[in-house]
């Protein structure tokens, strides 16, 4: 879904003019590396501790920063530190278009990038479902121990690292069409009449090109995050993406992830329970140092 992977990545900038502050809070738009505006909100949360990381939330498909369930999962991570949240390119007030999880990386990536100007020397990035594949490719392409064979080196790279991944309702594979509402997503991106109803039923503008290249792949990204702690979690009643994507991350990844299934839980981030926010804040804390 995109006119090119996202391999590499220059340092974000704000938009100018575009900021507005509160005691706490800022909100402005942040520029990506190919020129897209991306909404964006900095929230200091418990950061007050000298110990507290920033969490960089990454929405899943059709979210956007303020919509209820991303707002509930910030206001669950800001008990432990400062919170970024942002809309993806096509998503909510930011511009461009949605290429469903490819150069959604240089939006995370602007976001981080962001999120350590505050001062923050250690940042989460938390991403459910769509969001939960680009922090995988994210962590791999911008800290990880290895990148895809003649990758180049993407600039900025330290600023975008982060020290703590946690990929919630996430695919292990592109082009998953296994389940019902896998099917029902790929009529709305690849179907001109889907497109249509995603852009006014959904409020989430959807590129037409498909992808060219098709970008590294979640199951593929996870080996070369290593050594940043990665935490998977997924529901064993997920609707989208039955169990054995998990464990395919999980495999893939080796000893340096911890695999959670949640009993009952479903997709995403309507699907998390304060509890297991609680638990996923907690377990990120302990392992970004």
């Amino acid at each position: 879904m995109s006119t090119g992977s996202a391999g590499h990545v220059a340092r974000s900038a704000i938009v100018p003019g575009s900021e507005t502050a509160a005691p706490g809070r800022v909100r402005t738009f942040l520029r990506t590396a190919d020129g897209v505006a991306i909404d964006a909100l900095y929230e200091r949360g418990a950061a007050e501790r000298a110990t507290a990381p920033v969490f960089v939330i990454a929405h899943g498909f059709t979210g956007d920063l303020d919509r209820p369930h991303v707002r509930r999962v910030a206001r669950a991570f800001a008990r432990y530190g400062a919170v970024v949240t942002f809309s993806f390119r096509g998503h909510g007030a930011s511009g461009g278009r949605s290429t469903v999880g490819d150069r959604e990386v240089l939006d995370l990536a602007a976001a981080v990038t962001w999120a350590r100007g505050f001062g923050h020397a250690r940042v989460v990035t938390a991403g459910f479902s769509m969001g939960g594949s680009v922090v995988l490719r994210h962590a791999a392409l911008y800290g990880g121990a290895g990148r895809p064979a003649g990758a180049t080196e993407p600039r900025g790279r330290a600023e975008a690292r982060t020290d703590a991944v946690v990929s919630v309702s996430a695919p292990a594979r592109w082009y998953y069409r296994g389940t019902a509402p896998m099917r029902r997503l790929h009529w709305l991106v690849m179907r001109p009449e889907g497109r249509l109803v995603s852009r006014y039923g959904l409020r989430t503008r959807i590129h037409h090109r498909e992808w060219d290249p098709v970008p590294l792949s979640p199951v593929e990204a996870v080996p070369r995050i290593a050594p940043a702690p990665l935490l998977i979690v997924h529901g064993d009643r997920d609707g989208y993406f039955p169990l054995d994507h998990p464990r395919m991350l999980a495999a893939a990844a080796g000893d340096h992830a911890e695999l959670w299934i949640e009993a009952g839980m479903g997709h995403a981030e309507n699907a998390a329970a304060e509890e297991l926010l609680d638990r996923i804040a907690r377990w990120a804390v302990a392992q970004a140092g």
